[in-house]
This record gives structure tokens, sequence and C-alpha cells, in this order.
């Protein structure tokens, strides 16, 4: 089988939520969060066995609706936070709980499950968060160097900050604050910076980008007007502490340095619908994924406002003169952005991109109709940027 081939997944329910184990470095492993209005909801825990190119799955029960949004905890490979539908007295809300999973699904493992053991089992409940006075909740965002004692979400136009307790048993709400104007005041998405001692975070609501700090909640810069139409996604650079991604209706993935958030530092404009998803890679941050309605995934290299935008220097004493010209050549090459290659897996909007916690060259996407596509950077590209 080819190295680069895509291996696909299919779920038999739509599906939107996607996201790594955090927790988990060594084996690669997703959990994906199913859409279903007729039977119970699931979540699919993923293990790319990347030696023999097969997946093996696991499935949890998740009973109280539809998934549209999972996070998993940073510190405990058994704990994640779903922001689910839930349906009362014709009334539909979006709440938001903290699991844990079975004991002996933590870790990701390479052994298929024999028959017994694929039995579907369930979550176990740790706490809500109760979110009966703020709205409907659009996120759950871990602290991303944390104890997993921490979390922010986000409901209608409210940042929340949580304590969980000891066991995680019971959420707290430490702080909070609210948007305020006029308008469509309600959050789309966030991102919790893994930089300056992880005391800020960003946020979209509507067309605007705003970054919080997370100890005073108050409002430290807005990007107004970031994007011509809604604001999907936000994801930080992991490197370069002030540097931010966003992307949105506008078909548009923008890149901004929040010193100085007048212009973007640059502007990609490869897809012709909405942008849901943008993802730095979390070892080398020139690498962005995004996937969009218009069914594709995209891998850009955007090597110029990187923190490596040389590439690995050379010592210039060891080079002779020849060398000297095309080890400049070499760089002049390598400072061009450009996408890197077009996915075209899916065949329904694409709602999810991340990337795998445990391989950097690794990565899955999810369109709605519940396709699973793990992908890898192309090997060519991956010795370009190693060696």
């Amino acid at each position: 089988m080819e190295d680069d081939a895509p291996v696909i997944y299919g779920l038999e329910f739509q599906a939107r939520a996607l996201t790594p184990q955090t927790a988990e470095t060594d084996a690669i492993r997703f959990l994906v969060g199913t859409q279903s209005l007729r039977y119970d909801n699931q979540i699919h825990i993923i293990d790319f066995d990347d030696e023999n190119n097969i997946i093996n799955k696991n499935v949890l029960l998740h009973q109280v609706g539809e998934i549209w949004h999972i996070s998993t905890s940073p510190a405990d490979k058994g704990v994640l936070a779903t922001c689910y539908n839930k349906t009362s007295d014709t009334k539909v809300m979006t709440c938001a709980a903290v699991w844990r999973m079975p004991k002996e699904l933590e870790s990701g493992s390479h052994e298929s499950p024999d028959d017994s053991s694929s039995n579907t089992q369930t979550l176990e409940l740790l706490c809500h968060l109760d979110n009966t006075a703020h709205g409907n909740m659009a996120c759950v965002m871990w602290e991303p160097m944390g104890d997993g004692k921490k979390i922010i979400s986000l409901a209608d136009n409210n940042i929340l900050l949580w304590d969980l307790q000891e066991s995680s048993a019971q959420a707290v709400l430490s702080s909070s604050t609210a948007l305020e104007g006029k308008g469509q005041l309600k959050f789309t998405s966030g991102r919790w910076s893994p930089h300056h001692n992880c005391t800020q975070i960003a946020t979209a609501n509507d067309t605007t980008v705003r970054g919080w700090d997370t100890r005073s909640m108050r409002q430290i810069y807005c990007i107004e007007n970031a994007h011509g139409q809604l604001v999907r996604d936000l994801d930080f650079n992991p490197n370069k502490q002030y540097y931010l991604a966003s992307c949105g209706d506008d078909c548009k993935v923008k890149f901004w340095d929040t010193r100085n958030a007048t212009e973007p530092v640059k502007t990609l404009e490869e897809h012709s619908h909405w942008v849901w998803n943008v993802r730095y890679n979390h070892s080398h941050d020139q690498l962005i994924l995004t996937g969009s309605s218009d069914s594709r995934v995209i891998l850009s290299n955007m090597v110029s406002i990187s923190s490596e935008p040389f590439g690995h220097m050379v010592d210039d004493d060891e080079l002779s003169d020849q060398e000297d010209q095309h080890q400049e050549e070499k760089i002049k090459e390598a400072l061009q952005d450009s996408v890197i290659a077009t996915y075209e897996e899916h065949e329904d909007s694409v709602y999810a991109v991340e990337w795998s916690s445990a391989d950097p060259w690794l990565f899955a996407s999810l369109s709605y109709d519940g396709r699973l596509v793990i992908n890898r950077v192309p090997r060519a590209l991956k010795y370009h940027i190693l060696l």
C-alpha cells in the first residue's frame, strides 16, 4: 500500500465533532462525536495503527443528545467534555458536560477488540457545566498546559471559567464575563492560548475576533471585521506567541499578529465555500490545515510567517562558495508560501480537521456524512522540513 494513501472510516451517523486525544502522545487516537436525531448518539474512539494502516474502533454511548463539540483533557487520557443538544418542553438547549471513559479504553492500543469486548459501553458523567443562566454552549476549552482542572466554556455571549474539583465530579464557576453591545452577540468558537502562562484566550463572535485575559476576564485586543462574514474558528501558532489564525464564511483564512491587528499578516483564499476549521501543526508551525464546506481539506505551507522562516540554518563556515549559493537558493525557495496538497476524499462539508497528538505528520478530517479520513503529510515535504 502506498505510504501517503488515505485511510477512510465511515460512521453510520452524521458527525461534526472531532478531537485528538490530547493526553495520549504515544498512540494515534481520535474521538468523533455523532449527530443523530433518532438514535442514541455515540463517541467513536478511533485508534490508528500506522504500521499496518488500519483503524481499530471502540464505541461509547452518549445518550444525552447530539454532539456539537468535543474536547479532551490535556492531563488525563480518560476525561473529555462534550457540548450537546438537549430537548426539554419544546425548547432545545446546548449543554456541556465532563465525562470519563471506561478504564480499559483510556489508552490507545493497537489490539483489535475481539467481538465480546466491542459491545458498546457508556460514558460515566463526572459533572455538568451548568449553563441554565448563561445560554447555549458553543465550545469547551481546556487550559492547554494545565492539570486538567481548568476549563473555559463559551455560552451565548458569556465566557465562563470553571474549576473542576478533585475528582472532576463537580465544576465550580470561578469567574465569568459577558460580551456587551448591540447585534448578534453570540460566540461561535474560541481557543486557549498556550503562551503567556495560559492567561489568554481568543474568541470569535460574528465577524469579530477578541482576546481576553483569563485573570481579569477583560478584553485585551479586538479585531473588528476580521472576516467579511461569520468567523468560524481560531487557532494559535504554538511557537510564536502573538500569532493567531482565523477562518470564516468569507472563504478566507487569515493570519494575525495580535499586537497590531489592523491588517492580517497573510490571507489564504484557496477555499470556495465556508472555512469551518483551521489548525496549526503542533511541531512545525508552517503547516496549516483547513477544512471547508467545499468538501476539501487543504494543507498549506505558510513558511514566511512560521518560527523557522529560513528552515534549519547551517553554519556559514561549513559551506564552500558553491554550497553557499545553493543554500541561498534553497532559502529563497523555502520562503515561498504555497498550498502543499488538496485532499478530496470527502463528498460532504468538512466540519473538522485535527492533527494527531502523537504523530506530527498525521491528521484526520471529518465530514458531515460521517466519513473520517486519516492522511499523512506528503513524504517529500516531510523530508524537506526535517533535512
